[in-house]
Order: C-alpha cells, then structure tokens, then sequence
C-alpha cells in the first residue's frame, strides 16, 4: 500500500517514503485534470508550465531512481542528446498532450517506487548510488531521497501559483 504520507512517528525509511508519496500526491493534485490549455499555462514572467513540471519531475524520478541505482530508465530520455538539449524536458512539454505527460509521469513514478523497493531490500538506505558526484563522492539512496522531496517541494510551489491563476484551486494538500 502507498502511504499517503509520512507517518507521526516511525522508522527512517517510512518516514522518508512517506514523505516522497506526500510530496508526489501534491503534484498530482495540482497538475491533475488539466487540458492542454492547462498544462501550458504560465503565471507571472516565469515560463514554466504544469506541463513541464511534469515532464521534469518524470525524468528526474527517472534519473535519481533509476539511472542512479543502475536501472533501465524510460525510453524517452535515451533518445535525447543531453549535452545539446538545455530544458529540453521544459521545453518538449508544451508538443506532449496531457495524456501523455500524466502517463509519463506516472510510469515513471511506478518505476522509482520498485527501484526504490528493491534497494531498500538489498541494503537499505545506505544502498550507493551508481555514480559519483564531480569531486569522487557517491550518494546513499536515504540522500537521494532526500534530494527528490526537496526537488518536489521546490516544485510545489510552483505548481501552487500555477494552478491558482488557472482555476482558483488552493490548499496545502489534496483531499483524502
């Protein structure tokens, strides 16, 4: 069972999952029942769009999850050439139709959720990552946790002006 957020007291792990699913059912909530004309919106003189914030959050599951654990990421991002594309994530949001980017998002969402479960099971949070950091370093899966609830988090508020300029919707967290 999902949690639908962190617990008031438990372990480390629940407590981190919990936090990650709270933060993921945000996202949800904001971007969700959306067109195209919604998805696409922007408010103030930023740029980014719920649409985008979608896709960016998919290919960042995608590569603390699974690149970063050394596991096969969606097909999608192989395709791109990452030292040429800036935003490319950003930017192709505005081709994708909402079904697709709900799609993606949530697939790949799935996907970090079983990469995340079987690292807990093999060793835990103190499971390494597949990579080192520029000065030699090699991040936990507990600190790769960590960086995705900040990155959702940053994002959220985002997602919170957005949607408001849309459709008026607020509040902190979605409805049970």
């Amino acid at each position: 069972m999902i949690p639908m957020g962190p617990p008031a007291a438990g372990t480390e792990v629940e407590t981190l999952v919990g936090s990650l699913e709270r933060q993921r059912r945000i996202l949800a909530w904001k971007t969700g029942g959306l067109d195209e004309a919604g998805l696409r919106a922007t408010t103030a003189a930023s740029t980014i769009t719920l649409g985008g914030l979608l896709k960016h959050l998919a290919l960042c599951e995608d590569l603390y999850f699974s690149i970063r654990l050394g596991r096969q990421p969606a097909a999608l991002w192989r395709d791109v050439d990452w030292d040429a594309e800036t935003d490319w994530e950003w930017r192709s949001a505005a081709e994708d139709s909402p079904e697709f980017l709900y799609a993606l998002w949530q697939e790949c969402v799935e996907r970090s959720r079983a990469n995340i479960t079987e690292a807990i099971g093999a060793g835990g949070l103190d499971t390494p990552a597949d990579f080192t950091w520029p000065d030699g370093r090699t991040p936990s899966l507990r600190r790769m946790m960590i960086d995705m609830i900040e990155e959702y988090a940053r994002h959220a508020g985002h997602a919170d002006l957005i949607r408001e300029s849309i459709d008026g919707l607020t509040g902190e967290d979605p409805p049970e």
